[in-house]
């Protein structure tokens, strides 16, 4: 079964039964990170998963059906905050470059931040197809979500006019390249690397304004 989720709704909805369980399931996931970056998605079960957040494995399958449900978890978590990003930034009184840039912070920092998103941000392949299906179809809502940001910035000719399909999906590739690299107890932040990055992105669609020409004044040497 496909699990449905909005994480406004669910955030203003909550009640503290429901926010603890969400704790316990983000510990969980935290737990699974380790595992899933030393053995890998395939070879970790739910037992191993289990002894590493401290569950009996009865106990872990009363917050996850399984591997999958794990997974599609994280993902579908994810995308919410990302599409939260675009709406937010949408909202905003801020330049087309500020608000893209905004966004494609938080992109970096919720893959990066959230140590399982991270890990199983790529392994969508691994999901059953309905769930597949779920996240596909968000993730794609996503991706128009971030095109019309950078439509919008074109038609304001603060944008340099190239394609938005073109651009977003660049941009999409090089931030979610970020997960196979960046290790949390490395020398960069995920703070740093998502300010870096996006920095660098925006500047290349950015409408740079013609430098003024420099104004000579002349000195007067007092007669």
């Amino acid at each position: 079964m496909v699990r449905k989720s909005n994480s406004r709704l669910q955030s203003a909805a909550a009640t503290p039964r429901a926010r603890r369980r969400d704790r316990q399931r983000d510990a969980i996931l935290h737990a699974a990170a380790q595992l899933f970056r030393e053995r890998g998605f395939t070879d970790t079960g739910m037992r191993d998963i289990a002894a590493a957040a401290d569950l009996s494995a009865a106990n872990l399958y009363h917050y996850f059906d399984g591997k999958h449900d794990l997974l599609f978890y994280c993902q579908d978590r994810a995308l919410d905050r990302m599409l939260d990003a675009v709406a937010t930034a949408r909202r905003a009184a801020a330049s087309a470059p500020e608000r893209l840039r905004s966004v494609l912070v938080a992109h970096v920092r919720t893959l990066l931040d959230d140590i399982e998103g991270a890990t199983a941000h790529l392994q969508i392949e691994s999901l059953p197809p309905a769930l597949r299906t779920a996240i596909v179809r968000k993730r794609d809502r996503y991706e128009r979500a971030l095109r019309r940001l950078i439509a919008d910035g074109v038609r304001s000719g603060e944008l340099i006019d190239m394609d938005p399909a073109l651009v977003a999906r660049a941009m999409l590739g090089a931030m979610n390249w970020t997960v196979t690299w960046f290790r949390p107890e490395g020398a960069d932040t995920a703070a740093a690397v998502g300010d870096v990055i996006s920095r660098y992105l925006v500047r290349g669609v950015a409408m740079r304004t013609p430098a003024t020409k420099r104004q000579l004044s002349v000195v007067r040497r007092p007669s």
